[in-house]
């Protein structure tokens, strides 16, 4: 009887564990939908500002910006994007392995390297290797303006400095609700092609949300009022906020797909656990009653002799 009670302990742990995986799979289901839907809903700004970089890669003044200034790299800023919590299987992992295998390739030394962490998970991996967290936000479901303007401040100021010769986002791009891949994209210098790439992230191929095929925007050379210092100094920051603001969409809705798809995985997993044990559970206690008539059976037998 003690191994029939320990069995159907168990049975009644995995039921309740399977409530709570069940549970987190329909929260993390709704949030992804919430996610995607916003990185749709913004994809005409991004197409715009991809168009708008196109145009005034054109001119000269453009092609001087301290923004867009490619120099050898010898020092290197990442912004990596995790969540706070795991229970969504390979997620963070993944994007940490990207980053730094990317720092390896580049042959740049620990010191060499700054990290601006968002998510906990991002935070806590490149303090433990002693890398410079120059600064750690919290990853909520919430984009704060104030805190990406904070983190652009940042990037953009050690840039221009030349505290870092190259400025990186590591995020995980949504692809499907099944596949997400760790992705690296270039923020400072600002390139036309990072920015295309980005775009063409959040644009589906097929599907009600894709565009109908479109020819890429050529460079034009324009005359710009009041002058293409001050038009482009108030602009181009804007283009470089794409880049950050949909790596943090792309983040949220592939961080919510993993976490779905690890709970469902972990309640089928509940479920067959379950049906083993209790089939284990009636074995047991048929063998149990067997023994049991076998016993009243030697009994009587035994008496009536």
């Amino acid at each position: 009887m003690a191994g029939l009670k320990a069995i159907k302990t168990k049975i009644r742990s995995i039921e309740k564990t399977q409530k709570v995986t069940k549970a987190m799979e329909a929260v993390s289901a709704a949030k992804m939908r919430k996610a995607q839907q916003a990185a749709i809903a913004s994809r005409a700004y991004a197409r715009a500002a991809s168009s708008i970089l196109a145009r005034l890669s054109g001119t000269k003044q453009a092609s001087y910006m301290a923004l867009a200034a490619s120099r050898p790299v010898s020092r290197a800023l990442y912004i990596v994007i995790t969540s706070d919590k795991g229970l969504a299987g390979a997620l963070n992992s993944a994007v940490l392995r990207a980053t730094a295998a990317d720092i390896v390739a580049s042959g740049l030394a620990n010191k060499a390297v700054s990290i601006i962490a968002v998510g906990r998970k991002a935070n806590d991996y490149f303090v433990a290797r002693g890398y410079e967290v120059l600064k750690y936000y919290p990853n909520t479901d919430e984009i704060e303006s104030g805190e990406m303007d904070e983190i652009l401040g940042i990037a953009r100021a050690r840039f221009e400095s030349e505290e870092a010769d190259t400025v990186k986002v590591a995020y995980q791009n949504f692809v499907s609700t099944f596949e997400q891949r760790p992705t690296l994209r270039t923020m400072f210098p600002l390139s036309l092609y990072e920015l295309q790439m980005v775009v063409s992230d959040i644009l589906p191929v097929r599907g009600v949300f894709a565009y109908p095929t479109q020819v890429e925007e050529t460079p034009h050379a324009y005359s710009i009022e009041p002058s293409e210092e001050d038009v482009l100094s108030a602009v181009v920051p804007l283009l470089a906020g794409i880049f950050l603001y949909h790596a943090l969409l792309e983040s949220q809705a592939s961080e919510h797909s993993a976490r779905m798809v690890s709970m469902k995985a972990a309640s089928d997993n509940a479920a067959t656990l379950t049906d083993s044990l209790t089939i284990k559970f009636n074995k047991a206690r048929q063998a149990s009653i067997t023994q049991e008539i076998s016993e009243i059976t030697g009994g009587m037998a035994a008496i009536a002799n």
